[in-house]
């Protein structure tokens, strides 16, 4: 289980996370839903230790998270310049020789032989998906996954998320747009300025729009557009 106590976050005299808590047991998907700026990929940076935390807890079936156990998938990766696909992945082979390049590419269908900087938005976000699951980790983190990528591999990555979950991993997926969430996830948190302001299991998915968008009026919209 992924525990996260009272974790604190701030930039300078801004306080992005405060006092967060959250639990989600191995083998669930949890969503995070929240607005631009809510604190999603702070949270995401936060548990990778890529930023650091002024205060709190974040414990993995009860010990110190380490990043070794986590696999992070990031909003926008970053790639070498002036190498290929192949190459690329090529990198990930060398940690784990028994991942299939061949094999997942024939789900993702890329042209490897091309330098990555030729790669349209999407196909560079297919090619990090590629690389993150060669490593075998108990816990995920993807953060905006389903962001410009077409229809078909949005599909593919949701049967991904799928079968880690069969695996028994700890599945944290954020996004800015309910809909992505609410076909994959066990449960859903909805981050609000830097909180956890409630947590709503699939049962209550239905729900969940209204719940997040309750302060949401469109009075001034109705009076600008006549």
């Amino acid at each position: 289980m992924l525990t996260i106590n009272n974790l604190c976050v701030s930039f300078g005299q801004l306080d992005v996370l405060k006092n967060l808590c959250m639990q989600i047991g191995n083998g669930e998907v949890r969503g995070i839903v929240g607005l631009n700026g809510s604190g999603k990929t702070t949270l995401f940076n936060t548990l990778y230790g890529n930023v650091k935390k002024q205060s709190g807890e974040i414990l993995f079936d009860d010990e110190k998270l380490g990043r070794s156990k986590i696999t992070f998938f990031e909003t926008n990766s970053f790639f070498y310049s002036s190498i290929t696909g192949k190459e690329y992945l090529s990198l990930f082979k060398t940690k784990n020789p028994n991942f299939d390049i061949k094999g997942w590419n024939e789900i993702f269908d890329l042209p490897l032989n091309k330098l990555i900087e030729t790669y349209s938005t999407g196909m560079k976000k297919k090619l990090a998906l590629m690389g993150i699951l060669s490593m075998e980790n108990p816990i995920y983190l993807l953060d905006e996954p389903f962001n410009g990528l077409d229809l078909e591999t949005n599909q593919k990555v949701k049967q991904i998320v799928e079968i880690l979950k069969e695996k028994g991993c700890t599945i944290l997926v954020s996004s800015h747009i309910l809909e992505t969430l609410t076909g994959t996830c066990d449960s859903i948190s909805y981050l609000n300025n830097g909180i956890i302001e409630f947590t709503a299991l699939k049962n209550e998915f239905g729900s969940l729009a209204e719940r997040v968008f309750k302060d949401i009026d469109d009075s001034d919209l109705r009076r600008l557009m006549g």
